[in-house]
């Protein structure tokens, strides 16, 4: 098993919009805990150590420390500032190594279709259900030569081992076609055919 990562955190006592802003003035943020058929804890994470592990896996499982027991939790939802986008709170699932979470994770598509042809990325995350300890950071699907008129669908895509689809299996992921053709009015020459245009009257003086 792959080593998670670790966070201290703070036990919150106090509540209220003044506590939580000097709290973040100290660079803690703001956390709750919850699931299990326990009571929601309120704790403070080091703002600095909690970005690092967040900022590129938003499905990231963390053990914390400084509530008694060492705590496995899942990631659920990060509220951002609206301009700053800086970590304003964030809420953490609890989890045991051993169960299955359903979890959005993103789509990632690899390759290049057959010449002239373009993918068109329809669905751009997946929900799937999968063990904690085993959650892909993404789903990659190859589009390396695909013709025109080729749909891949949820249930053409391989998971992996362990790994179950929760998105509806006839969901489109990605179809493939060729470019449509742009119409120009009639008179107006492409930008390409201007400029080479231009080149011949200036050769031609």
């Amino acid at each position: 098993m792959a080593q998670r990562p670790t966070l201290k955190v703070e036990k919150r006592e106090d509540f209220g919009k003044g506590f939580a802003r000097r709290a973040r003035a100290n660079n803690l943020i703001p956390a709750v805990i919850y699931g299990h058929g326990q009571e929601p804890q309120h704790v403070f994470l080091p703002y600095h150590d909690t970005f690092l592990i967040v900022k590129d896996d938003k499905n990231a499982v963390i053990a914390l420390e400084g509530l008694g027991a060492k705590t496995l939790v899942l990631v659920k939802d990060i509220q951002r500032h609206p301009l700053k986008r800086n970590i304003m709170h964030i809420d953490l699932l609890l989890v045991k190594a051993d169960e299955k979470v359903n979890v959005e994770v993103p789509i990632i598509l690899v390759g290049e279709p057959a010449p002239g042809m373009v993918a068109a990325h329809d669905l751009l995350n997946i929900e799937v259900s999968v063990p904690v300890i085993e959650i892909p950071e993404h789903i990659e699907v190859s589009v390396e030569g695909l013709e025109e008129g080729t749909v891949l669908k949820v249930a053409d895509l391989d998971l992996g081992k362990d790994v179950e689809a929760v998105t509806d299996a006839e969901t489109v992921v990605v179809a493939v076609a060729a470019p449509a053709e742009v119409d120009l009015p009639e008179g107006e020459a492409p930008a390409e055919d201007e400029e080479a245009a231009a080149k011949a009257d200036q050769a031609a003086e």
